[in-house]
């Protein structure tokens, strides 16, 4: 089984083709991406008319490329997969368009995608990762623990109540004068910087339910930076560095909350998955590693390349709900949020 995936959501565009293996998991045949951050800097941030615009003009050579190094023609895929949402509208409109079209043309079976089951599932491209698992999903626009207890079924047992961890990050890099985007430059500049200098506030600490908040750390930050101003390369690295430890012991308490909730409500935790863009910072993996080392869980993290968004992880979305016979017609629509648990409320933020 071989599928095309196509991811339109944010500021990536990106097509991959993914096999199924014969003894489980997949291989990437094909993963082409396209990041627009040069297109988005000078604004600090995503611009929806700009990213749309920029999948437009891509989308189609991403495609013809994907299916070339994969040495495939249309013809010879059994599905094509397209992020459905959630995500900014025009750009989810745009990919899952070209997905219902192609998908037409050559009478494949089409798959529409939740962008966060795409990055749920994407730890099971490898191989030997059986349900049920924790997943923790650190990104731009999502901070959630879920239940993964299969294929389109997910229970969420904790969520941000305010900012997501990677908005935080966005948006202290930018207080501080950092370039966008601003997650990798705090844990660069941190890397430089004295964690022990500012005591910021860890949010919801020892709270039973598995919950998140930032808002409050970002505040803090604004206000301790405010007081030392002018901020001095010295300065603007201890504040990183301090913030980005608040960050590590939160999700670390949070986790430990989520873990018990798990084993309440489905059973014992065996496995915990990470996934999405801020899933690469080196910090958090470090402090994930030590933490499911300790309480004797599998930690399974996707390769960087695979954390972020990509159209692999929606090809795999594609084949592992296909087999299950689940697919898609034409009259699908684009939905700007899409909670993974149906009977959880949409969060506050559209994007993964």
């Amino acid at each position: 089984m071989r599928f095309l995936g196509i991811e339109t959501t944010c500021d990536e565009t990106a097509a991959a083709v993914v096999a199924l293996k014969p003894e489980g998991g997949g291989e990437i045949l094909a993963n082409e991406v396209f990041s627009q951050i040069a297109e988005h800097q000078a604004y600090g941030g995503v611009v929806p008319e700009i990213a749309a615009r920029a999948h437009i003009e891509v989308l189609d050579r991403l495609i013809q490329r994907a299916l070339e190094t994969a040495k495939v023609e249309l013809d010879d895929l059994d599905g094509i997969a397209a992020a459905a949402g959630p995500g900014l509208i025009g750009g989810v409109i745009i990919g899952l368009t070209e997905g219902k079209a192609l998908a037409l043309a050559a009478r494949k079976p089409f798959v529409a995608v939740n962008h966060l089951e795409a990055h749920a599932l994407t730890a099971r491209l490898a191989g030997g990762l059986d349900f049920p698992y924790l997943l923790l999903l650190v990104s731009g626009g999502h901070t959630q623990l879920v239940a993964v207890r299969g294929v389109g079924d997910y229970v969420r047992l904790g969520a941000t109540v305010d900012d997501a961890v990677g908005e935080a990050f966005d948006k202290v890099a930018k207080m501080l004068g950092l370039p966008y985007p601003g997650g990798p430059q705090v844990e660069r500049v941190a890397l430089k910087g004295d964690a022990a200098r500012f005591d910021f506030p860890r949010p919801m600490l020892g709270r039973p339910k598995p919950d998140f908040s930032f808002s409050g750390l970002k505040t803090a930050v604004r206000l301790e930076a405010e007081k030392i101003a002018p901020l001095n390369p010295s300065a603007v690295a201890d504040l990183c560095a301090s913030f980005q430890a608040a960050v590590v012991d939160t999700l670390v308490d949070r986790l430990r909350a989520g873990v018990r909730v798990f084993g309440e409500r489905i059973g014992p935790c065996q496995a915990m998955v990470v996934a999405g863009g801020v899933a690469a910072n080196s910090a958090i993996r470090r402090a994930l590693m030590r933490f499911c080392s300790e309480s004797g869980l599998r930690l399974v993290v996707p390769p960087v390349g695979l954390c972020t968004d990509n159209g692999a992880m929606i090809a795999w979305a594609g084949i592992e709900r296909l087999r299950l016979g689940l697919s898609d017609d034409m009259t699908f629509a684009a939905r700007p949020r899409w909670p993974l648990d149906s009977e959880a409320e949409a969060l506050h933020h559209g994007k993964a």
